[in-house]
């Protein structure tokens, strides 16, 4: 039996038909219209566009917070992750917990005292002169144009080029259009509640998913017993050790010198997190929206009890992906990887749209799709 051709049917065997399609068209043009409506009363001064007239409640402020982490790329990422390595990477989303917390109680009052609206603008207030808040701003425009902006829109066209089978470059294309048109004609608060709606879809979708996952692999227990053995067919025959699941599979803690991601790394990203929960313009212009202290802070917490779900409802299914499909996501061999995902390096970033593909419903794809941002 041929490996490479078995499993590319395995990605492409469930494609959207048109109806499909126009679900999901539809329901990003109720999103736009009511980010539209919502942001109309906000948009005539800089704190209504920038910062949705300081009027925002608890739960929408905790919902973008963490929409605005949580996309397409953790969506790929991490279940990538947890089908190449285990649950290791999901250490960092839990350490995220504590780091947000800092944002509501330590850093959004001083924030809100000096009554800025952007980080650029606090730098000038805290240390004056104006080179350092065209510096920062500069910079952070590059930071996100080459880091975080450029691998969600990758990401995000993974998982629209494995349901909808377009081109790489017209998926991103797509996502750059939808996001700028509510952006920049709402405002923040069309952000904001657009956030909050695909916060819904998003939970319920990968919640949905985690079950199904669970299910068809026979619950937790399998998923520990036969993670280890999921590889690929080609490399089972020749009795290779090329692509096996690491022993410490299990192990959010792992050895600082023989480790993928060695437990002092912690330690280190703590420094990243704090300027990124606490100083990145994108999440505090989301806390800074809050109408009050008390709002700001139930935000943040609301914010880091949903950072717990995804080391449930995207690592584990990535496991589970490799459990299912070892012949797609667990692929060894160049010429196969690059066959069945046109990545020559492996296929572990397929694992959630794969999940996806093949065991939701084709109604609940729209959905789960739809939320993906």
């Amino acid at each position: 039996m041929d490996v490479t051709s078995s499993t590319n049917n395995l990605v492409t065997g469930t494609s959207l038909h048109w109806s499909d399609i126009l679900v999901i068209v539809v329901y990003f043009a109720i999103v736009l219209l009511i980010g539209l409506w919502t942001s109309r009363a906000n948009r005539g001064s800089v704190d209504g566009y920038f910062l949705a007239g300081r009027s925002m409640h608890w739960i929408p402020v905790g919902a973008s917070i963490f929409a605005s982490n949580i996309g397409s790329i953790h969506f790929v990422g991490l279940a990538g992750s947890g089908a190449n390595s285990g649950i290791g990477v999901g250490v960092y989303e839990i350490n995220a917990i504590y780091i947000v917390l800092m944002l509501g109680w330590l850093f959004v009052p001083v924030y809100i005292a000096g009554g800025i609206s952007t980080m650029p603008e606090y730098l000038r207030l805290r240390f004056g002169g104006t080179r350092i808040r065209v510096s920062l701003a500069v910079l952070a425009l590059l930071l996100y144009v080459f880091t975080k902006i450029s691998s969600d829109l990758y990401a995000g066209a993974i998982f629209i080029e494995q349901s909808l089978k377009w081109n790489t470059y017209l998926s991103i294309f797509a996502l750059l259009a939808v996001a700028a048109i509510f952006t920049i004609t709402g405002g923040l608060t069309a952000v904001v509640w657009t956030d909050f709606i695909q916060t819904i879809l998003m939970l319920i979708g990968a919640i949905v998913l985690t079950i199904i996952s669970f299910e068809r692999v026979g619950g937790y227990e399998e998923m520990v017993r036969k993670y280890p053995t999921a590889v690929a067919t080609n490399v089972l025959l020749s009795n290779s050790s090329c692509n096996l699941p690491r022993k410490d599979y299990m192990n959010l803690f792992r050895d600082p010198k023989t480790g993928d991601l060695p437990w002092p790394g912690l330690v280190g990203v703590m420094i990243n997190s704090l300027w990124y929960w606490c100083a990145d313009q994108v999440i505090v212009q989301r806390a800074l929206a809050s109408k009050n202290f008390t709002h700001a802070k139930a935000g943040t917490v609301l914010a880091g009890f949903l950072k717990i779900l995804p080391l449930f409802t995207l690592v584990f299914p990535g496991m589970i992906a490799r459990i299912l499909y070892p012949d797609t996501v667990a692929c060894a061999d160049s010429e196969t990887c690059k066959a069945v995902c046109g990545s020559a390096s492996g296929c572990s970033n397929i694992a959630y749209p794969t999940l996806v593909l093949n065991l939701m419903p084709i109604e609940s794809i729209e959905y789960d799709g739809a939320g993906l941002k």
